[in-house]
C-alpha cells in the first residue's frame, strides 16, 4: 500500500496548493485530537477539559491544573501506515495562570520514491528507488488565565508548524487558537476557536524534483503550485454536566457542536457554514477507573444506489488513575459507522507534583 503513497501525496499536494490561498482543508493533522481520554468521549470535551491536554482542546481549561503535569500519546492510523505522536508539559505560573508546551508529529515513513526508477534511456533500475517520509510537526505554547468573574477563564494557543515531504517540498507556518470556559455549580460551557488568526503556511518547492513529475500525467501538474495557504477558522461549542450518583460513581456528559465555514458532508451543511454534533460520556469510579463512550463526525453519505444515509464515528475507551499516573486507551472508528479503519490510541498523563 505504501507503493501508492508517493503518487497519492504528490497529487494531493499539487492539487491543494493550486487552489485559492484560503484552503478548505489545511493542516488537517492538527484536527485529529490528543489524549485517549478525549478520543474515548468522541472528542466532545471542549467544555469539560481541565488537565494538561486542555491546551489542545481548550487552553482556558489549563487553569484547573494544580501542579506540574506531563503527557504522552501514540496512535497508529490506516493500519499502521501513519503514526501520530504527542508530548506535553504544563505547570502553573501562579494561582491565576498556567503555561504549557506541546509537540505533535504525524508522519508516513518509508515511502517508495520511484521518480528515478526509469532512466533517460527507458531502462528500469530498481536500485534507483529510494525512501522518504511525509511528516507534519507542530510546536505549541498555550497560556490560560483565570478572570475576576468566578468560574470564567480564557486561554490561547500559539503554534509553529513544520511540514516536510521528503526532498520534494517543505513549509513553515504559524497561527493561534483562542479558548474560553465558564463553570457554574451545575453546568460547564466551553468555546474554542481554532485558527482564530487563520494559520499561515509558506511552502518551498524543490524545482528540480518538481520537474521530474510535472509531465508525468499529460495536461496535469504542468505549473508550479502556489506556495502560500491560509486555514479557515473553525469553532467548537460545548456544554457539559456532572451527575453524581453516590460517593463511588459519577457521570460526565457533554454535547458539542463543531462549526466549519465551508460546505462539507456534515449533518447540517450550507454554502457558508457546516455543523456536526458530538456527544461524549465518562463514567467515573472514585477517581480511579473510567469508562468512556462517544459519537462524533456525523456525515451525510451518498450510497451507490443514489440514496442518502447518515454515518457517524463511534468511540469507546477506558482509563485508570493510580498515584498520579493516568493511563488511557481508546478505540476509534475513523472510517465512520460503515468503515473498518479502527485506530488504537494510547496515552499517559503524569502528575509530577506527586513525586517531588
Amino acid at each position: 500500500m505504501k507503493k501508492l503513497a508517493l503518487s497519492i501525496i504528490l497529487l494531493f499536494f499539487a492539487h491543494s496548493l493550486s487552489a485559492q490561498v484560503f484552503r478548505k482543508f489545511s493542516n488537517e493533522f492538527l484536527n485529529l485530537g490528543v489524549g485517549a481520554d478525549a478520543f474515548g468521549m468522541g472528542k466532545a470535551v471542549v467544555a469539560s477539559t481541565k488537565g494538561i491536554n486542555a491546551g489542545y482542546w481548550n487552553p482556558a481549561g489549563l487553569i484547573n491544573i494544580e501542579g506540574t503535569e506531563a503527557s504522552l500519546m501514540h496512535a497508529s492510523y490506516f493500519q499502521g501506515i501513519a503514526n501520530y505522536d504527542f508530548a506535553a508539559y504544563a505547570t502553573p505560573i501562579n494561582r491565576k495562570s498556567t503555561i504549557a508546551f506541546y509537540a505533535l508529529r504525524f508522519g508516513v515513513d518509508d515511502i517508495l520514491n520511484t521518480t528515478d526508477l526509469i532512466d533517460n534511456q527507458g531502462n528500469i533500475d530498481f536500485n534507483r528507488i529510494s525512501l522518504f517520509s511525509a511528516t507534519d510537526y507542530a510546536f505549541n505554547m498555550a497560556y490560560a488565565k483565570k478572570l475576576n468573574k468566578k468560574g470564567l477563564s480564557i486561554g490561547f494557543n500559539a503554534k509553529v508548524i513544520r511540514r516536510i515531504i521528503g526532498k520534494f517540498a517543505n513549509a513553515w507556518g504559524f497561527g493561534m487558537d483562542f479558548g474560553l470556559q465558564y463553570k457554574s455549580e451545575k453546568y460547564d460551557f466551553g468555546l474554542m476557536v481554532r485558527d482564530a488568526t487563520s494559520t499561515f503556511n509558506a511552502w518551498t518547492i524543490n524545482q528540480t524534483e518538481f520537474d521530474k513529475i510535472s509531465a508525468a500525467i499529460p495536461g496535469q501538474n504542468q505549473e508550479l503550485p502556489q506556495t502560500l495557504e491560509l486555514s479557515v477558522p473553525k469553532i467548537q461549542l460545548g456544554f457539559a454536566r456532572q451527575f453524581v450518583f453516590n460517593y463511588d460513581f459519577s457521570l460526565l456528559a457533554e454535547a458539542d457542536m463543531n462549526i466549519r465555514f465551508k460546505r462539507t458532508n456534515d449533518l447540517i451543511s450550507t454554502s457558508f457554514i457546516s455543523m456536526s454534533p458530538a456527544l461524549g460520556f465518562e463514567l467515573k469510579f472514585q477517581d480511579l477507573a473510567f469508562l468512556r463512550a462517544g459519537v462524533t463526525n456525523f456525515q451525510r453519505s451518498k450510497n451507490f444506489d443514489g440514496s442518502k444515509s447518515t454515518v457517524l464515528e463511534p468511540n469507546i475507551g477506558v482509563g485508570f488513575l493510580i498515584k498520579g499516573i493516568q493511563i488511557d486507551y481508546a478505540l476509534s472508528n475513523i472510517g465512520g459507522a460503515s468503515g473498518t479503519l479502527f485506530s488504537n490510541v494510547f496515552s499517559v498523563k503524569l502528575d509530577l507534583s506527586k513525586y517531588r
